[in-house]
């Protein structure tokens, strides 16, 4: 008998419908909605318990993405990468979609072997209501300074501990991470209003995005000054960085691997 064949598959998706990505009984997934697409190409019964897709990172009840990376392993599957794709996806509900599917070798891993991520968060500052941005963007009314974000978000990027943003419920055996790019920019150079924020790194802590951009929105208020940032850093407390933002603003944009785990191109 054949050993099962390992795909990466590069997921994006509307999460405001879902509970998240990880399978919850009784709760609508992304994981769950994936898994319930793959099971039939593999081969394997409707409820098959043993039939799992392993994602690179749970991301929350109402957070995006645009690339995800998730571990596919099927046993019976004789065609290309592109055909697995087509099959999957004509199973999806229209929220969820895999962009892209690589042959990897059987031992990738997609946590483990992941050597960097990037994320962005999408703000409105003031300007009329949209019904149609209201799933992706947090609107903040109050007046921000902008050039106080960006300074901000400068003093995160290299090595630190950052334990004062990581969210209670998902220890670590370490806190320590390197953001290697970090600033925030204009969504629309013809408008003022809308900013994302843009950071990338090697591996990022529950909520850790989220608590850091509302962290950076107190600077913006006017509430704390920027030397503040450093100060959170230094104190390793989460009760000292500011409140968690929204999860609807957030995207898991890419995840990173070495080519040597891939058998196919993207």
């Amino acid at each position: 008998m054949k050993s099962p064949r390992t795909f990466a598959l590069t997921v994006a998706y509307d999460g405001t419908e879902y509970s998240g990505w990880q399978v919850q009984p009784g709760r609508k997934t992304i994981q769950d909605e994936l898994e319930k697409a793959a099971r039939p190409l593999a081969g394997c019964r409707p409820d098959e318990p043993s039939f799992r897709i392993l994602g690179s990172g749970r991301t929350d009840a109402g957070v995006h993405a645009l690339g995800q990376v998730a571990r596919c392993m099927m046993p019976r599957w004789p065609a290309s990468p592109q055909s697995l794709l087509l099959g999957i996806n004509s199973k999806l509900p229209e929220d969820i979609r895999v962009v892209s599917i690589r042959e990897a070798v059987d031992r990738f891993h997609p946590i483990a072997d992941a050597i960097g991520k990037r994320y962005q968060y999408q703000i409105q500052f003031g300007g009329d209501r949209s019904p149609f941005d209201y799933r992706t963007w947090h609107r903040v009314v109050k007046p921000h300074d902008t050039g106080q974000l960006q300074r901000a978000a400068e003093r995160l990027i290299g090595t630190h501990d950052f334990a004062a943003f990581q969210a209670a419920g998902a220890p670590r055996t370490s806190t320590v991470r390197t953001i290697s790019w970090s600033r925030w920019r204009l969504a629309d150079q013809h408008s003022a209003e809308k900013w994302i924020y843009e950071v990338e790194g090697n591996g990022f802590l529950y909520n850790m995005v989220r608590n850091l951009v509302g962290t950076m929105l107190e600077v913006a208020r006017g509430r704390r000054p920027v030397e503040w940032i450093d100060e959170v850093i230094a104190s390793r407390d989460r009760k000292q960085a500011g409140p968690t933002a929204p999860p609807h603003g957030l995207f898991l944009c890419r995840v990173d691997y070495p080519d040597e785990l891939f058998l196919s191109s993207n």
